[in-house]
């Protein structure tokens, strides 16, 4: 009987063969995935990764969108609880002896998945968050480091960054630099995810207000997380972090005063990338006792000696960002100006207005690569007095969108870094935590598109007028997940932590 079946089979053409081996491929597949733990298992996972990404509303294709919310809602709350805890400041005993021509060593890392760089600076007073030179767009890290003769550097805090292509010019959350504050969507009374350095050189990770800060001394400051190390103690117990694997920034600093910073490359076949708890595993290894994650994904970089020495996701190499770390021989002769003094909105770009996307469009366009688009039918106007029932007068005009505010000396935008599909909104923050549709970065809600910050050059910044999405950055998408259903994207930074 089995001969004949055989016999059968092979009487079949070749599209009906294929077609059933793929039924039962198929069938096989969905049976292992949805009726196994094993299958459960690896759907989570895939979904954790999607959630980490600009893509987070697609992780409903893996768990169905009621869990996909649940899961993000999960790591939201991890976050914020993991932020809590108020580091003991005098746990940093600084080595004083150490060579002043020692000041950073980089070296080659790597893990089953992932390759990466790590970076240990030997002085943290050498470290100074830098921003772009130019209003209106960020500034790629090697740019900033040959401007300003850095000897190293990596990426910062989470920023707005619509479809993916934001001009990096939107910050989301604080920045800080000699001790100014350039930029924050917070008033000073409201905490938000923080990664900072006081004047002595001192790591701060976790939810501090402005006033907090300015009164513990911080100096250079900008916003991402999640925390993975609070005061010695590793803060992923258990799991792998729940945020998948993706490319990842972090930084970290010993009891000796040492700063670590890991770039871990990923989202390539070379290096898929990592896991929060591979990264904080590598920091405990070095007797890390405070660390916690800088804005990922396509952000996530290196640069030492003028040379990019990691290899960004990104899909046309580097990207233009609102802030870094650099290192240098004498940071107090480095002036970093306010860009956002003075604005009162700000652009966070996008598709249409992104150089390189541009270009390759108009490439594709001159080889007939792209779908010519259908032309719509122009509808009949209706008379100014229209009698049509529900409507007063000939035509209803879309809903005007305010756009958002910055601050020179007013007022910020949102706490938490995600990406946004309208640049333009007015940025609003709120406490968290709420679902929302963001895309990267957790800790908090997702944000609602903190396309407008408000920088703030005082010591208690002004309240941004629409808060939404208190306190936590969504990176730039890359790195952290944020509340299902919000507008914003890049680390609180959501799902771009990293």
């Amino acid at each position: 009987m089995g001969s004949s079946i055989a016999n059968h089979f092979r009487n079949y053409s070749w599209l009906k063969r294929t077609l059933l081996v793929i039924a039962a491929c198929t069938f096989l597949t969905s049976t292992f995935l949805f009726l196994t733990p094993p299958g459960t298992f690896i759907r989570e996972y895939l979904a954790k990764t999607v959630i980490t990404t600009q893509h987070r509303d697609w992780a409903w294709i893996f768990v169905g969108a009621q869990r996909r919310d649940q899961m993000v809602l999960e790591m939201q709350n991890l976050t914020e609880v993991n932020s809590i805890e108020k580091q003991d400041i005098e746990a940093v005993q600084f080595n004083t002896n150490r060579p002043i021509e020692s000041l950073v060593k980089v070296e080659d890392i790597s893990g089953t998945l992932w390759k990466g760089k790590r970076m240990y600076v030997y002085d943290p007073r050498s470290i100074r968050v830098v921003v772009p030179s130019k209003v209106g767009e960020g500034e790629r890290i090697t740019a900033m480091v040959q401007r300003t003769g850095a000897v190293a550097g990596v990426n910062g805090g989470g920023f707005n960054d619509p479809d993916g292509l934001g001009n990096g010019f939107a910050p989301i959350g604080a920045i800080m630099s000699g001790g100014e504050i350039l930029y924050t969507d917070q008033e000073g009374s409201n905490p938000q995810q923080i990664v900072g350095f006081t004047k002595e050189g001192t790591l701060i990770i976790g939810k501090y207000t402005i006033n907090a800060l300015l009164e513990l001394g911080v100096t250079e400051a900008v916003s991402f997380y999640p925390r993975v190390i609070a005061n010695g103690k590793p803060l992923i117990t258990s799991g792998d972090g729940g945020w998948g694997r993706a490319p990842r920034t972090a930084v970290g600093q010993k009891a000796d005063g040492t700063v670590i910073f890991i770039v871990i490359d990923g989202r390539q076949t070379s290096s898929v990338g990592a896991t929060l708890k591979e990264v904080q595993d590598l920091f405990l290894e070095d007797d890390v006792i405070n660390a916690g994650f800088l804005d990922g994904g396509a952000s996530s970089e290196m640069v030492y000696n003028n040379a990019l020495i990691t290899k960004p996701s990104s899909r046309y190499g580097e990207r233009r960002l609102p802030s870094a770390f650099l290192v240098f021989d004498h940071p107090e002769k480095v002036e970093v100006k306010n860009i956002w003094a003075g604005l009162t909105s700000i652009d966070a770009g996008g598709a249409s207005t992104h150089p390189e996307f541009l270009k390759e469009q108009a490439e594709l366009k001159a080889q007939g690569k792209l779908p010519t688009p259908t032309p719509k039918a122009t509808p009949t106007p209706k008379p100014e007095n229209s009698t049509e029932p529900g409507k007063v007068g000939g035509s209803t005009s879309p809903a005007h969108t305010e756009s958002p505010k910055p601050t020179g000396t007013d007022k910020p935008s949102t706490g938490s870094p995600t990406s946004s599909p309208n640049p333009n909104t007015t940025v609003t923050p709120t406490p968290t935590p709420t679902p929302g549709n963001g895309n990267t970065n957790t800790g908090s809600p997702k944000p609602t598109n903190s396309a407008t910050p408000s920088p703030t050059p005082s010591a208690t910044p002004k309240p941004s007028t629409n808060p939404t999405g208190a306190g936590t950055p969504t990176g730039t998408g890359n790195g952290a997940p944020t509340a299902p259903n919000s507008q914003s994207t890049t680390t609180s930074p959501t799902v771009k932590p990293n």
